[in-house]
């Protein structure tokens, strides 16, 4: 008899253990076991960072991975992990992006832990990180490929489906709406980018329009009044302004003071936390910004993108996008025509 003092590790998948315990002749084992049920990862950021890493040993060079590629099939993966939630209003996207840390009108962190609570066994099953990486794979590897880009990752994910020997048709069904839930999403992230590329200097752009309505709301909340920086002359605070940004999100009439209020509410808190306040920091405020700077460009970008035929100028403005997509965002010379193709033909519908 000896005595030894171990604990051995291991691991397998759910099916795997069921049948394990199922099995009379393991009960000696089962009696001395400790079960750890380990979820797959709920958060696109890291999700993204896993298949980056897998992508990155797998040996493949020359093929170019075109920006949010990896992340639109980690939004794929992470949705077929999710559970519906009970909770008024907050769909699956919503939820997602609440796990990954960002900002959902109408909700904030606090919401989390309730979340998590509602379904203790969420992430337990889904798309595997193994899924994803195979089906990419299978498109980085297609001879000719010298780029993918995230339409070319959701058709290579859709395509597997059908593929699939696991999934059942009511499955299938399931994770075929995820994949045009995440293409819906990937359409507003690639017209979005198009039109920041398309806006010279954007953030600077976001930026001063943000501190002009953050200085007028502040104004309208405290009834004080602004100083014309050039003249010294004291003004009102601009309503026009403040409306224009406001009525690009359906902020109405009768609700623009809470919304301005809970503005400066949101500056106060993170001010206590030590942290500043950008137009990110609110989801509302960044969809009214973004919509506020777009509005007067969309046609630009419509007629531009959208047209067969340019013309010299349109061509130049062309070439002057697809170069800052290239040297700002990560872009090759294919995926940015692509984007570009893309946009173009998601603002001629």
């Amino acid at each position: 008899m000896i005595y030894a003092d171990e604990v051995i590790v291991s691991h397998t998948n759910e099916a795997e253990y069921q049948r394990f315990v199922e099995n009379d002749k393991n009960e000696a084992l089962r009696d001395r076991m400790i079960l750890i049920r380990v979820p797959y990862n709920l958060r696109v950021g890291d999700e993204e960072r896993i298949h980056d890493k897998l992508i990155r040993e797998s040996g493949l060079e020359g093929v170019h991975l075109a920006p949010h590629t990896l992340r639109v099939a980690s939004m794929f993966a992470v949705l077929s992990r999710l559970k519906e939630s009970k909770r008024q209003g907050l769909s699956l996207v919503k939820k997602l992006k609440l796990y990954d840390g960002l900002a959902v009108e109408g909700f904030t962190s606090k919401d989390l832990k309730d979340l998590r609570e509602e379904h203790p066994d969420e992430g337990m099953a889904g798309i595997s990180p193994r899924y994803i990486i195979n089906r990419l794979s299978t498109a980085l590897v297609r001879p000719g490929v010298r780029c993918i880009n995230p339409i070319d990752a959701l058709r290579a994910l859709k395509d597997g489906l059908e593929q699939h020997t696991g999934f059942s048709h009511d499955e299938k069904e399931r994770l075929l709406n995820l994949i045009y839930e995440t293409r819906r999403e990937y359409d507003e992230m690639a017209k979005i980018e198009v039109q920041k590329a398309f806006v010279y200097s954007f953030e600077a752009s976001a930026r001063s329009l943000l501190n002009n309505y953050l200085d007028n709301i502040e104004a309208y909340i405290n009834k004080t009044k602004l100083s014309d920086p050039l003249t010294g002359e004291e003004l009102e605070a601009d309503e026009k302004l403040m409306r224009s940004i406001e009525e690009q999100i359906g902020v109405t009439e009768n609700a623009k003071r809470a919304f301005r209020e809970e503005i400066l509410i949101r500056i106060s808190s993170l001010a206590r936390r030590g942290q500043s306040f950008d137009y990110t920091c609110h989801a509302g405020l960044r969809e009214a910004i973004e919509n506020k700077l777009f509005s007067d460009l969309k046609n630009v970008v419509k007629i531009t993108t959208s047209t067969k035929t340019p013309d010299q100028e349109q061509l130049k403005k062309l070439n002057d996008v697809a170069a800052r997509l290239m040297s700002e965002h990560g872009y090759c010379p294919e995926c940015a025509n692509a984007i570009l193709q893309y946009v173009g033909t998601l603002l001629a519908r």
